[in-house]
């Protein structure tokens, strides 16, 4: 892995390439952090490493592992994301309706796409929504720019979707009945 440069400046790296697809579950590295710690002798560098796994099937999570060694911050990060996956709502290739998400500091705003459209997200909400299996859908990242915070309110957002039928069910009206008559149970 490349190191970043003396100078103070933090490396950012946001890549959309997958790292490992174990069995039908890709992970995307969105982030890798190195920290420095002074010490008697030098400076010691640690990292951490924030992944995304997902099914292209409705499930996706995200995992934050740290460790001296790069390799071993992915490792345990993948490991963490493949472990936290969820179930989200999809309609189609798209989401069924806008929604706003909001963790910490970021918030991340998603709008349904006409087919054709294709991903219009950037660095973490990118990653996140490929990883769900989303092929067409609006982005904006409106808060924070910390990656960590920005991936998070993505999932929020993913996680406060509901389809047409499971309101429909919530309110106690059938499906069936929806083309102008309304009908409760």
């Amino acid at each position: 892995m490349a190191q970043p440069h003396g100078g103070g400046r933090r490396q950012e790296r946001q890549t959309d390439k997958s790292s490992a697809a174990r069995g039908d579950t890709t992970e995307k590295v969105v982030f890798i952090n190195r920290c420095a710690k002074v010490v008697k002798g030098g400076r010691r560098f640690s990292f951490s490493a924030l992944i995304v796994a997902g099914d292209h099937d409705g499930k996706v999570g995200v995992g934050f592992g740290k460790a001296n060694e790069v390799a071993e911050a992915i490792r345990k990060a993948s490991e963490a994301a493949r472990k936290g996956m969820e179930k989200m709502s999809l309609h189609e290739n798209t989401i069924p309706h806008e929604t706003i998400g909001e963790f910490g500091g970021g918030r991340v705003l998603l709008r349904p796409a006409s087919p054709g459209t294709g991903v219009i997200a950037g660095g973490g909400v990118r990653a996140v929504v490929e990883a769900a299996g989303i092929k067409d859908v609006l982005a904006k990242s409106l808060g924070s720019s910390n990656h960590s915070n920005v991936v998070k309110a993505t999932i929020e957002a993913l996680r406060a979707l509901r389809r047409r039928d499971e309101i429909l069910k919530v309110r106690g009206i059938r499906p069936a009945n929806v083309d102008g008559k309304v009908e409760h149970s």
